[in-house]
């Protein structure tokens, strides 16, 4: 019996429906990744690194690559919605740290989809009030909508995210044309590309690169969160690893370009002032494109990052209920619509908090340096399942791989990446939160006899 096929007792949580199919998730991986990242931080990562704004995305490209692979072979081995949470508890079989690599994993789609609310309040927004409008309440009734939205079903949500990709991809290929007018007319400054924003070399420019790379790689985040959608996706052992792989190498190619076409075009100290950078690069591009309208098409792809961050964090609430972390109630459904009501609500106000606790590049970097810590966890657990058989085929990574995935995971996450106080700060207080509902679950399920 399939589990779309179980039936519903007094104590069974209904399945979820499997309604995603190949062309649909390779388009749902790149809309996860695409959106705040390439169209809020790359000014940021400009202002850590200078005019050698495409490094630091070639880096990640590469890290993102090592862990993707990690995660291919996991998902096919073990098809279930839980993710990294579950790799950790097969490999480690430790209650307390699995349940704290899955509340960072969930954390770390809460703090992107605030980063993504902080940008849609941004300067793409204020093209068209002129910044009127208070950023803190449009991106909590920004973050309100989605809810909405994700409470109406996966399908709905999952074409809706269709939409916003493709349009999202119509504003990426719009720098693209403008990056070639450039080149084709002689315009823009390519020694710019060779320009390094720390002084010396040595350690100062390691760390200046290192720092650029845990920002930017903010910006290839999301193919993680793809797993969690392995319950909702029809033959996900067959299915994931195309659609991750080609999803991380359309998007990392699409990042090098846009970062040498902003570099060529644009100073790092004019990109940095930004939270809507790539707006910059269209008004120098010497292409009569209207502003407004790539604004929009900005609006549209930081909606989408949002959307597929919120909706995944809540199907990790549901996963990890299943696999009894979190308490039961976490795991409901609605009937009628089949979607995890109880996860959707409980992240969604959660994401509301978040957007009061820091801008665009602190939250970007929340989430990159705790998304790294999960992936050396994750990296070194499909060493550690190697020894753990399943009886059907799947995906196997090269050994090398996940060992040099972790080393890179590291050493991106460690102070070698200069990163600010106020990251591990807000990282701290999560994983504190984290610890106190794990006591509390505890208790609760001691006073059940559940444990």
């Amino acid at each position: 019996m399939t589990t779309t096929e179980q039936p519903t007792g007094a104590h069974e949580v209904p399945a979820l429906k499997r309604v995603i199919g190949p062309r649909l998730l390779v388009l749902f991986v790149i809309g996860d990744i695409l959106g705040t990242g390439i169209y809020a931080t790359t000014g940021k990562v400009a202002g850590k690194v200078g005019g050698a704004l495409w490094l630091p995305f070639v880096i990640g490209f590469a890290v993102a690559i090592l862990t993707a692979a990690s995660y291919v072979e996991l998902v096919g081995k073990y098809p279930k919605a839980a993710g990294a949470a579950l790799y950790t508890q097969k490999a480690f079989k430790v209650p307390f740290l699995t349940f704290i690599v899955a509340f960072m994993v969930m954390c770390s789609g809460l703090s992107s989809a605030s980063a993504a609310a902080r940008a849609f309040s941004g300067d793409y927004l204020a093209e068209f009030t002129g910044g009127a409008v208070p950023p803190t309440l449009v991106a909590v009734l920004f973050v309100l909508a989605l809810a909405a939205l994700n409470l109406r079903g996966v399908s709905e949500s999952v074409k809706t995210n269709v939409v916003l990709t493709a349009v999202e991809l119509t504003g990426l290929a719009v720098i693209l044309a403008v990056g070639a007018w450039a080149v084709l007319t002689g315009g823009g400054e390519p020694s710019r590309l060779g320009e390094f924003q720390a002084d010396g070399t040595g350690y100062a420019l390691l760390t200046s690169v290192l720092g650029a790379t845990a920002l930017g790689f903010f910006a290839f985040v999301g193919f993680e969160d793809s797993v969690n959608m392995a319950e909702e996706t029809r033959d996900p052992v067959r299915t994931f690893p195309r659609a991750i792989f080609i999803g991380v190498a359309v998007t990392g190619t699409l990042y090098v370009l846009v970062a040498l076409i902003s570099s060529l075009l644009v100073d790092h100290r004019t990109l940095e002032k930004s939270s809507g950078p790539l707006l910059e690069v269209v008004r120098a591009g010497g292409l009569d494109f209207p502003p407004k309208v790539f604004a929009l098409i900005a609006l549209f792809a930081v909606t989408n990052s949002a959307l597929i961050n919120i909706m995944m964090a809540s199907r990790l609430c549901y996963g990890m209920a299943n696999e009894r972390i979190l308490p039961r109630a976490m795991g409901r459904v609605l009937p009628r619509r089949r979607t995890p009501v109880v996860g959707i609500v409980f992240v969604s106000l959660l994401a509301v908090g978040l957007v009061t606790t820091g801008e665009i590049e602190g939250l970007g970097d929340t989430t990159a340096f705790l998304l790294l810590c999960v992936f050396a966890v994750v990296n070194i657990a499909v060493l550690v399942l190697r020894r753990d058989r399943v009886e059907h085929a799947h995906f196997r990574t090269p050994t090398a791989l996940p060992v040099l995935g972790a080393i890179t995971a590291l050493v991106l996450a460690s102070p070698l990446a200069d990163r600010d106080a106020e990251v591990y700060v807000r990282a701290a207080v999560l994983v504190v939160i984290g610890v106190g509902l794990w006591a509390v679950n505890r208790v609760v399920m001691r006073v059940r006899g559940e444990v």
